[in-house]
C-alpha cells in the first residue's frame, strides 16, 4: 500500500468512526490513529474528527437540558442529521483530496 492509499484509508477511518459506534469508537479511533500515525495530514484528519465528536457531545448536553423546556426535541433531530451528514461529507472530502485534511463547518476547535 503506497502513502497516498494509507493516508486516504486512515483519513477514511477518522471521519467514518462515527458509523461503527456512537461514543467509545468514534473517539478511540482518532485518538488512537492521531498517536500512531506520523503523516501531518492524517493527524490534522485526526483532531478534526475528534473535535467534530467533542462539539456533537457538547450540542447533545446542550440539547438534553433544553428537552425540559420542549426545544430541544427539535435540536436532537437537527443533531442527528448533522452527525449523519457531515461524517459522509468528510469521508467524500478526503477520498477526492487526500492531501487536505477536511474542516468541518461551524464547530470550536478544543484539540
Amino acid at each position: 500500500m503506497n502513502e497516498l492509499e494509507k493516508r486516504k484509508l486512515l483519513s477514511v477511518l477518522c471521519h467514518a468512526s462515527p458509523f461503527l459506534s456512537f461514543l467509545v469508537l468514534s473517539v478511540a479511533v482518532p485518538i488512537i490513529i492521531m498517536a500512531t500515525t506520523d503523516d501531518s495530514v492524517v493527524k490534522a484528519n485526526a483532531k478534526e474528527a475528534l473535535n467534530f465528536f467533542i462539539n456533537l457531545f457538547i450540542y447533545g448536553i446542550i440539547a438534553f437540558i433544553l428537552t425540559f423546556v420542549l426545544i430541544g426535541f427539535l435540536l436532537y433531530l437537527v443533531l442527528f442529521a448533522i452527525s449523519i451528514i457531515l461524517p459522509i461529507i468528510a469521508v467524500i472530502k478526503v477520498i477526492n483530496n487526500p492531501e487536505e485534511p477536511y474542516r468541518y463547518p461551524f464547530i470550536f476547535r478544543l484539540v
